[in-house]
């Protein structure tokens, strides 16, 4: 048994990021596939709570995808998903997490800012990422060596497209970008909010507000809320890969993943040019 899981521990450092892009990619345009048909169908009924909701179908089924695909192509990396609550009780230093349809609200709502999330974690740090948002059509990704792109082309499954290499914003201090939560904005983020002078502010939902910030279209991200790790993973390592960072929101350390209980704390997703304030 112990040769068993060293050589399966051989194999997850050993792992190929190159099929791992490919792979998580995809998978997460196969998810969004289903994640539309339900969205746009005829039928489409909205239930917030109900199991059988269009919205719990439609997690479901990106979950089957997803997490079916990832099992055959890594079998030996643990997989952690927001929609199988057996895999919130497995710990290990590098494993897959997903969250396959992020954005409840914006689903509902039919507002389109919801995506299909699938990252990578190494020793606590998301080190590949697929962010995906099907209704606007925008795929953000890492590439093998970890940097950001995000997909201009036709989001061909077999093939990658044209790519745009992303890159955080050199931040002016004085006429802040700011991106917050179309959901979730409380007093307590405004407050935040107000520490900084501010150009513009816009409202987004889901983790494109972590591409946002990769892309330039904001400076800063503050979420002062509750978030598990599959609602983030994926945007942070798209973000690292743009050279953004994220860092807890009460002593700016840097926010970290495989924790006890994949909950995050607050934090602040930004480009390293923004002086970021105290809490």
């Amino acid at each position: 048994m112990d040769q068993l899981l060293i050589s399966r521990a051989k194999r997850r450092r050993n792992l190929d990021h190159s099929q791992l892009v490919t792979v998580m990619r995809r998978l997460a345009l196969e998810a969004g596939d289903k994640i539309m048909e339900i969205y746009q169908a005829d039928d489409f009924e909205i239930k917030s709570k109900s199991d059988d909701s269009p919205v719990t179908a439609a997690d479901e089924a990106a979950d089957a995808i997803i997490s079916a695909g990832l099992r055959a192509a890594f079998p030996d990396v643990t997989l952690v998903t927001e929609e199988q609550a057996a895999s919130h009780s497995q710990r290990a230093e590098t494993f897959l997490i997903v969250d396959p349809l992020d954005g409840t609200k914006e689903f509902i709502h039919r507002r389109g800012d919801f995506t299909v999330n699938i990252a990578y974690v190494e020793n606590g740090v998301p080190q590949r990422g697929v962010v995906y948002a099907p209704a606007k059509g925008r795929m953000f990704f890492t590439l093998a060596d970890g940097r950001a792109v995000e997909e201009t082309g036709p989001l061909d499954k077999d093939s990658i497209g044209d790519t745009a290499p992303l890159s955080v914003s050199q931040a002016d201090n004085s006429a802040l970008l700011v991106v917050a939560s179309k959901s979730h904005r409380d007093q307590a983020t405004d407050d935040y909010i107000g520490k900084y002078a501010v150009k513009d502010m816009k409202s987004a939902g889901s983790s494109l507000k972590f591409c946002l910030v990769a892309t330039g279209e904001a400076d800063i991200y503050p979420r002062v809320g509750r978030t598990m790790e599959w609602d983030t993973a994926a945007g942070h390592a798209v973000l690292l890969g743009a050279g953004g960072q994220v860092v807890r929101f009460d002593d700016h350390s840097p926010l970290t993943y495989g924790k006890e209980d994949y909950a995050n704390p607050f934090f602040i997703a930004y480009a390293p040019s923004v002086d970021l304030k105290e809490a």
